[in-house]
């Protein structure tokens, strides 16, 4: 059975990864355009990689009060590198042009990047709310001792 409680943790994990999320999208967005004149030295998109969190049920717990699967959080375990291909642009009077007259631009979809946002503006609302529900339970619960 999961307490009261044990909502707030995973709504409050999903914000946080939400957040996380919403911030390699800015990040994403914001070097859209950035130039270089190397391979190497250009930006890539990075995307946060997500994964469950079972608190009781990963220890083997079981009976009462024990996680039933239902209280899995999520947890960040990383932000990785696209390994998309980078925009190569025949630009040669462009200030950073190599000797073949290449800049190369980020692999940074801004359309994805948008829909990404969106999605996780959206499920960070979807939590807030979620935590808000939690809220209003356990003061009704509190409520009927009085």
């Amino acid at each position: 059975m999961m307490s009261i409680n044990a909502i707030f943790d995973v709504a409050g994990s999903a914000m946080s990864a939400q957040s996380v999320r919403l911030n390699t999208v800015a990040s994403n967005l914001a070097n859209a355009q950035s130039a270089s004149s190397s391979v190497g030295g250009t930006y890539r998109a990075r995307h946060p990689i997500f994964a469950p969190i079972h608190d009781a049920a990963m220890n083997g717990e079981s009976g009462f009060g024990a996680d039933d699967g239902a209280s899995a959080g999520v947890q960040v375990l990383g932000v990785v590198e696209s390994q998309a291909p980078l925009e190569p642009r025949y630009e040669p009077t462009h200030p950073l042009a190599d000797e073949k007259g290449y800049v190369y631009y980020p692999n940074v979809n801004v359309v994805e990047e948008m829909a990404d946002m969106i999605s996780a503006s959206r499920s960070f609302q979807i939590n807030v709310q979620i935590a808000e529900a939690a809220k209003t339970l356990s003061q009704r619960v509190l409520a009927l001792g009085q």
